[in-house]
């Protein structure tokens, strides 16, 4: 009887056991990167945006709880060459002045393990919306040497920029492509909790 009345307990503490909610982390900018890569003829340039914010939420082992949105500001756009930057902000590419920014909201997570995760989402650019995957690589939680709780990840993607509206071109005496069409993305992301 005693013995019932133990697994009685136990069965109902964890049926009342309070569930285990995600912690939310603002993007810390100072520790965080957003950078792509494209080629240019035969090698590639490489750029980033200095100016973004955001938050997500995480929670070791609970992907269905894991949320993320950002917003990167286009005319930060940086690859340490102001003429080429001020094309780029031109109508030619991202139209600064009518699309100010370049979004992204999380609609789930896949494949999720301890370390590795598929995040899927809506990234807008140039006014364009359209789903897109992040392979993560997650890097965990913990407390700095100043008692804040961190977490972060590092974020991979490629898109096609065409898709997004960024069709500018010119074709060189070779017949090649002056800009190529894919754009590798990664975003070094860490962030404090609120």
């Amino acid at each position: 009887m005693r013995q019932q009345v133990g697994i009685a307990v136990v069965l109902g503490a964890l049926l009342v056991a309070p569930p285990v909610w995600a912690t939310s982390y603002t993007i810390d900018q100072d520790h965080s990167a957003v950078t792509f890569k494209i080629r240019h003829l035969f090698s590639y340039v490489r750029g980033t945006f200095n100016d973004f914010d955001g938050t997500f939420e995480y929670v070791p082992g609970a992907p269905d709880q894991w949320k993320a949105q950002a917003v990167i500001r286009a005319a930060s756009i940086d690859t340490r060459v102001e003429k080429r930057d001020t094309h780029l902000r031109s109508k030619d590419f991202f139209d600064v002045e009518r699309h100010p920014a370049l979004t992204f909201t999380s609609t789930g997570v896949s494949d999720a393990t301890q370390t590795s995760a598929k995040l899927q989402g809506l990234l807008t650019i140039h006014g364009v919306e359209k789903p897109i995957v992040l392979d993560l690589a997650v890097h965990g939680e913990g407390k700095d040497p100043w008692g804040n709780q961190r977490s972060g990840f590092t974020a991979t993607t490629t898109i096609n920029r065409k898709e997004f509206g960024l069709t500018w071109n010119e074709a060189v005496e070779t017949g090649q492509w002056l800009v190529g069409d894919e754009v590798e993305i990664t975003l070094e992301i860490e962030g404090m909790a609120k």
